[in-house]
């Protein structure tokens, strides 16, 4: 068996046995949760003699929410539903089931931050080595400047800032929800063009709000590698900057893909709070509406499906990382 193979099948068993820890714990915290969402369904089941206890349990078992039994039945249940795919049906959308409700919303989260973390990747370890190579100029100095003052202001005051300045004082752009309720959606002009002049906020505030951590990564990066043996030997012999550039580019990126694709693996549970200010209906804004209105079915998924997401995208970082990097496979070749 190959390393890659070797590595594949002993982080995808460690992966699946994540999951179902992560599974089984968010079961048993969700589930005792003060408070009762499904409280003001019952009032019905009340007016047709049922005692309050019955009642409520009625109602939960109605929409899918806890099947009837102790809490070793109901968690039994639950995980045989996750092994189905089935994680139930969404309390505060009887009849939708929790899988159908996350897939909606994941499609309104997935583009923007994955544009927004790409773009902000690319330009930062761009940046981020001129401001390695130039750290003792003052281009060096602003570019060092611009990521740290970036990275320092959190998210969801820099998703305001910008809808102040380009909604308000300029505006250009609007403020909230994903696209204009004028446009039939389709694949069609109107709807493509307001989908994406609504996009342009989010996305910015992605890719600003993640540029700062990217260039002062990769300027680190670079400046450690810059001390190694093979750079002061290339410089030695004579070889032009462009390759000897290209040396030092090469390796010191190679610790950020690992958290390029941690990165990409956050990105399904969104921005919180970008996602709030924008009122975009993606998975951050759904999570915070299922824990306001206690939807512990849809809460939980979220969770689940975050957790997964987490954890497929370790596993994708370490492989990839492995093939990139000779040193790796050839270390785990030597043992």
């Amino acid at each position: 068996m190959t390393v890659i193979a070797r590595r594949l099948a002993g982080h995808l068993a460690r992966g699946i046995v994540m999951i179902l820890v992560v599974a089984t714990i968010s079961f048993f915290i969700v589930n005792n949760i003060p408070g009762d969402p499904v409280a003001a369904r019952y009032e019905k089941l009340l007016e047709g003699g049922m005692s309050p206890e019955a009642a409520l349990q009625a109602t939960k078992v109605m929409y899918g929410f806890l099947p009837s039994g102790s809490m070793w039945d109901q968690y039994l249940a639950y995980m045989g539903g996750l092994f189905r795919f089935d994680l139930g049906i969404s309390i505060t959308r009887p009849g939708q089931p929790v899988t159908d409700v996350l897939a909606e919303a994941a499609k309104w989260t997935v583009l923007p931050v994955l544009i927004g973390t790409l773009l902000s990747f690319l330009v930062g370890v761009i940046f981020g080595v001129y401001a390695a190579i130039k750290r003792t100029s003052k281009l060096g100095d602003t570019l060092a400047i611009s990521g740290s003052l970036l990275h320092g202001i959190p998210q969801y005051i820099l998703a305001m800032l910008l809808v102040v300045i380009f909604s308000t004082l300029i505006p250009l752009l609007p403020p909230d929800s994903p696209v204009d309720i004028l446009f039939e959606p389709g694949w069609n002009s109107g709807y493509l063009g307001s989908l994406a002049q609504h996009a342009v906020l989010p996305v910015a505030t992605y890719a600003l709000s993640a540029y700062g951590g990217w260039i002062l990564a990769m300027k680190s990066s670079v400046v450690t590698v810059l001390g190694d043996d093979f750079i002061l030997a290339a410089e030695l012999r004579g070889m032009k900057r462009s390759i000897v550039f290209r040396y030092i580019a090469r390796n010191a990126i190679l610790p950020l893909f690992t958290i390029l694709a941690l990165s990409l693996g956050l990105l399904l549970g969104g921005a919180v709070f970008i996602e709030k200010i924008f009122n975009y209906p993606g998975l951050g804004l759904l999570l915070i509406d299922s824990i306001n209105l206690r939807d512990y079915p849809l809460m939980g998924g979220a969770f689940l499906l975050i957790t997964a997401s987490v954890i497929v995208a370790n596993i994708v970082a370490d492989l990839f990382y492995t093939v990139i990097d000779p040193r790796v496979r050839g270390g785990e070749e030597a043992s």
